[in-house]
């Protein structure tokens, strides 16, 4: 998948009229890329279009026009799209009280290492979390990770042919296994393997 440039970016003046239209695309968008796992747990899957949706919201909160800063956001965002051989995404850890999501990031320690995608016959997939910075320390997890599941091309070849998704977490303290993945999830996450 082609990363972003400055040519593909609006100006601020530009997104100013367009966010509604643009917003309103993104959000369809990303029905077909977030995949609940369980009940306090999900994958956002990023691809070019949210990469741009986000850069255009940081560039329009903070007001940055200049070169320099927008070359900024693009180095950081980027990253986040994926190859043509694998997936990335945004993993959120989702309890909506403060003090249960406290106790439950230091029970779920290392969560981000077994969050995994299966495709039809083959071996699980883990997903390699937080290549920029690490997010846990010794006592807790992070409620973020940013994680890259890289496919062999068979795998890739095999879902391309329709094989089914399967996605899930096999942590002590969280398991989890959707089987298999919605079908619009699915097809939308095979589209990033071209």
């Amino acid at each position: 998948m082609q990363k972003l440039t400055r040519d593909d970016l609006f100006s601020l003046e530009q997104y100013a009229e367009a966010r509604p239209a643009f917003r309103d695309k993104v959000l369809k968008h990303k029905r077909n890329r977030r995949l609940e796992l369980g009940t306090n747990a999900a994958l956002y899957f990023e691809d070019r279009l949210t990469m741009q949706y986000q850069i255009q919201e940081m560039l329009r909160i903070e007001r940055i026009f200049e070169a320099e800063g927008i070359n900024e956001e693009l180095e950081a965002y980027n990253p986040l799209i994926p190859d043509g051989s694998n997936w990335k995404a945004t993993f959120m850890v989702e309890f909506p009280e403060v003090e249960e999501r406290r106790a439950m990031l230091t029970q779920l320690r290392g969560i981000e290492d077994l969050v995994y995608v299966h495709v039809a016959d083959f071996d699980r997939v883990y997903a390699i979390a937080d290549e920029d910075l690490d997010r846990a320390d010794d006592d807790k997890t992070s409620a973020v990770h940013f994680l890259r599941f890289e496919l062999p091309a068979e795998q890739v070849a095999a879902l391309k042919k329709g094989a089914s998704l399967i996605a899930g977490i096999d942590h002590e303290n969280y398991r989890v296994e959707v089987s298999p993945v919605a079908e619009n999830i699915r097809e939308s996450l095979v589209a990033d393997l071209d």
